[in-house]
């Protein structure tokens, strides 16, 4: 096939220029040998641009041999293109949750008899392990949801990395959220050294070690669910901390009269925080900070609640953010306050 050979010093620069314009076949493997490179050209290349470039470079034209390619899709939906209709492609949610080495999908209902073929193109398409089907919503106060295995290996467990800390956890029996990473990351920065620290509903324990691995704190690592409880303390044992988590399994209505006064809390469960938020202002130190968050339309409702809820105390508004969407006019708020 037609192609360019030039020599190694400048191939480099042409192949940029090549691309920029179109003019190199994808299709084929660019090779070289000890002192030249060979550039496949594609079927119907610019022979005006070429020649003007064969003025600039020194290269000669010809016919060549080149191999072809290996096509890595640049989108799963490509490995469906013969398996489903063009229409309902577009049905197709585009996003998904990675947790580890498994991918969690959220397909519309009327795909439901396509969702096996549409996981094993998932699981060509990431590499990943395993490939699950979100069946429900999150339920219950454990914060779990149903989970279909798709395609892959049958395997929930595992081991979630983020800004160099591993969470291990089954996302059926416990809560986590790989979308909450920028926001993990935004709350431990604010955090000063020596605080002492209450998260309510800690999950896995995502806030507190994420803190403790760079914060010299002691955090309290409160969650109801038992699964969750299991994990923390397996989390604790596969990360480096230099501050102190402390798991504790239970309702923070019945733990929160043992443990200290804080210098923050976090509030992390927004379908229910609000029914804490009385609980959580009194354990606060003068001066104390609330990482609180609620679903809610608009940031009056949350500031108004805050504020309404820690009276006679002021409640000093230091942020509040969109930190993702729940539905449609509908987000996942959080707001950062000083209780005085």
């Amino acid at each position: 096939m037609n192609g360019i050979k030039i020599s190694k010093k400048n191939a480099n620069e042409l192949r940029k220029k090549l691309i920029k314009e179109n003019q190199v076949n994808m299709e084929y493997k660019i090779r070289n040998d000890k002192t030249n490179v060979y550039i496949p050209l594609s079927d119907n290349y610019d022979k005006t641009l070429i020649k003007k470039l064969s003025e600039e470079y020194p290269f000669k034209l010809d016919n060549y041999d080149f191999s072809m390619s290996r096509h890595r899709a640049k989108n799963f939906m490509e490995y469906l293109n013969d398996k489903i209709p063009e229409k309902e492609l577009k049905d197709i949610r585009k996003s998904f949750d990675i947790i580890g080495d498994i991918v969690i999908l959220e397909i519309p209902p009327e795909l439901e008899n396509e969702k096996k073929i549409i996981g094993e193109a998932v699981l060509k398409f990431t590499k990943r392990r395993s490939v699950y089907y979100k069946k429900s919503k999150i339920h219950g106060v454990r914060r779990t949801r149903d989970l279909e295995f798709l395609a892959g290996v049958d395997d929930l467990e595992t081991i979630h990395k983020e800004y160099g800390i591993r969470f291990k956890l089954n996302p059926s029996t416990v809560y986590f959220s790989p979308r909450l990473a920028t926001e993990r990351s935004r709350v431990v920065n604010e955090v000063k050294e020596d605080e002492i620290i209450i998260d309510f509903f800690a999950g896995i324990g995502s806030f507190p070690i994420s803190i403790a691995h760079v914060k010299k704190c002691k955090i309290y690592s409160v969650d109801i669910n038992p699964e969750a409880y299991k994990y923390v303390n397996e989390n604790i044992k596969l990360n480096k901390l230099v501050g102190e988590v402390i798991p504790i399994e239970g309702d923070i209505r019945n733990v929160i009269v043992d443990l200290p006064l804080a210098d923050r809390i976090i509030m992390n469960l927004p379908g229910m925080a609000k029914d804490f938020l009385d609980i959580a202002v009194n354990h606060l130190k003068k001066g104390g900070i609330l990482n609180y968050y609620e679903f809610a339309s608009d940031y009056e409702t949350v500031i108004n609640r805050v504020k309404n809820v820690a009276y006679p105390r002021k409640a000093e508004i230091l942020n509040i953010r969109k930190v993702k969407s729940q539905s449609p006019g509908v987000w996942h708020i959080g707001v950062d306050a000083k209780i005085i």
